[in-house]
This record gives C-alpha cells, structure tokens and sequence, in this order.
C-alpha cells in the first residue's frame, strides 16, 4: 500500500490594517496583514495546521514585515 503524505500551503487569507502607520515611510492606512496555514495532509486532504505564516505589507513602499519585526500598533491591530 503506497501512503501519499506531506505539507502543502493553505489558501492566503488578507484583510487592511486601518488606522496604523508603516514604519518605513510613515503613511498610514497602507499595511496589509497577509496569514498563510500550512497544512500536513494525506492523499492531498489537508488533515491539520502545523504553523501559520503571518507578514504585514506596504502597499506603498512595498516594505514586508515579518512577524517579528511587527510594531506594537501592528500587533495591537492584528489580534
């Protein structure tokens, strides 16, 4: 019996961060939080999650921040 197992990257889920300012060009009411699951599966049926990727971007700079580099306002609007 052939077991087809393995991770695969869940659907990307975004939503605006109104009202908070980029760190890098200072305007405000451009970040985007981006959260990304990424799934164990079997025979390509996603089972569980085993971690959620989540990153802010600048749709005016373009800057991306990671998790770690999230502000304490980032934060604060992303919960």
């Amino acid at each position: 019996m052939i077991l087809f197992f393995g991770t695969r990257p869940g659907k990307k889920m975004e939503r605006q961060l109104p009202g908070v300012s980029c760190p890098h060009c200072s305007q405000v009411g451009t970040l985007t939080l981006v959260s990304r699951p990424n799934y164990f599966h079997l025979f390509w049926l996603p089972l569980f999650t085993i971690q959620t990727s989540r990153y802010a971007e600048c749709s005016h700079c373009k800057r991306v921040y990671h998790e770690d580099e999230f502000t304490a306002e980032m934060k604060r609007s992303a919960s």
